[in-house]
């Protein structure tokens, strides 16, 4: 079988939900499990809605979402009352809340996906493909009760694969949402929807999962800085990992943790340019490096606060790293990487976002602190890059063009570097790295 999950985009209006059926359609053979997000805009218009007080902007809301989707409707010629009961039940929900909190706003952001999951099933239908709209919940999709950011439960897979199982037709589900036991509607965060398309791909043990995008895949960097940038075919989990979390748009982090425990691969290709093969995530780094170039790409993340902790107490340190840690967590504090010396210890950070001032306090009394927020992260991920001599060349481009780089670090299994440069000068960096290694 195959996962096929289409974005916002994809099925933003009429034409482009007409391509994702051709795509469908096309691919009939393979058993797919279709997976869609919320027509482009219309999440953020229900978070509006579901923020908004005033009843006259909450019928004024609701009206902009149901002309966006009745346009889309008359378009594709379906059925004019086709979504009525989302409709109504959206209607009802409005008028009932008076409050807004986490529980609330799932369910109010639901009706992206089962608005847009209903046009495509019927569109589908309407092209000769029997397929059939399912919220996520009506195959499995049972989560935690982590209301904006809910994590599947372990008894969801076995569920997801028996009731896909037991289908006869193509099944049109929606990303991004849940119930849990109690029947409360969850959303799974950010990414949701490429999580959803990832979480089911695992547990039938797809024979691969495809994100259509508007894009045609993993880029060698982004093509609005480097015009030269260009796709790569394949990368490993690990690699891709690393470019999303590092600043790559293409897909978020976790979206891969399903598949890359199932060994399922992720294939990343373009509604609009489906002949073009697009990147496939594999799993195994040792079999993908053999073919890779020495860099194959390259990413920044600007907005880095590097946080420095100068104190005697490091000496003795290994109680007031765990102090550290524990301060950090207590907090919900991320941590992205941790540079250790006899007498201080570096923490990055990838926001600027002020620290708590209980965990600024708590640090205070470790030691001396400063913080510096005018840091960008560059990564470089590559088959090779751990070969002899590969990271001084690369070192050698930057320092050649006054680039100054600090806090190195580099994955154990050999497929990333990433180190920290001035703000103002991490776009120069991967353009001259980009022409270094790659444009050449």
């Amino acid at each position: 079988m195959r996962v096929m999950k289409f974005g916002g985009t994809s099925v933003g209006n009429a034409e482009s939900i007409q391509a994702v059926c051709a795509i469908v359609r096309s691919a009939l053979k393979a058993r797919p499990v279709v997976v869609v997000s919320a027509v482009a805009g219309v999440t953020n218009a229900l978070i509006k809605l579901a923020k908004t007080t005033s009843a006259t902007e909450r019928v004024r809301a609701q009206k902009g979402i149901r002309r966006t989707h009745e346009k889309i409707l008359k378009d594709l010629r379906l059925d004019p009352t086709l979504l009525e009961n989302e409709f109504n039940e959206l209607a009802d929900l409005s008028k009932k809340t008076k409050k807004q909190d986490k529980k609330t706003l799932d369910h109010f952001v639901s009706f992206g996906e089962r608005l847009s999951a209903q046009i495509v099933g019927a569109a589908l239908q309407k092209m000769g493909v029997s397929s059939e709209a399912l919220p996520a919940w009506e195959i499995g999709m049972i989560t935690n009760d982590e209301f904006g950011d809910a994590t599947p439960l372990p008894a969801s897979p076995a569920l997801i694969k028996k009731k896909i199982s037991a289908l006869k037709v193509v099944p049109v589900v929606t990303g991004y949402i849940g119930k849990t036991r109690k029947g409360r509607i969850t959303t799974l965060g950010r990414g949701g929807s490429d999580y959803t398309a990832a979480i089911i791909g695992a547990a039938i043990h797809a024979e691969v999962i495809q994100i259509w995008k508007e894009v045609d895949g993993f880029m060698t960097t982004d093509p609005r800085l480097v015009p030269e940038a260009r796709i790569v075919p394949e990368l490993a989990f690990e690699e891709a990992s690393e470019l999303a979390y590092f600043g790559a748009k293409v897909l978020h982090p976790r979206t891969m943790l399903p598949a890359m425990k199932a060994g399922v691969p992720v294939q990343i290709l373009n509604t609009f340019n489906p002949k073009e093969k697009g990147t496939m995530i594999v799993s195994n780094f040792n079999e993908r490096k053999k073919s890779s170039r020495v860099i194959d790409a390259l990413t920044y993340r600007k907005n880095i606060t590097v946080i420095h902790i100068y104190s005697p107490m490091f000496f003795d340190g290994n109680k007031i790293i765990a102090d550290i840690f524990d301060l950090f967590g207590d907090y919900n504090v991320n941590i992205g990487d941790i540079a250790l010396s006899v007498a201080s210890v570096s923490l990055v950070m990838d926001s600027n976002e002020p620290l708590p001032r209980q965990v600024r306090s708590g640090l205070q009394k470790m030691g001396d602190v400063t913080i510096d927020t005018r840091k960008a992260a560059i990564c470089v991920v590559g088959g090779s890059i751990n070969t002899a001599g590969v990271a001084g060349r690369m070192f050698s481009v930057l320092e050649k063009n006054r680039i100054h780089v600090e806090m190195i670090a580099q994955a154990s299994a050999g497929y990333s570097i990433t180190f920290l440069v001035k703000k103002k000068d991490a776009e120069k960096a991967v353009k001259m790295l980009h022409k270094a290694y790659i444009s050449v």
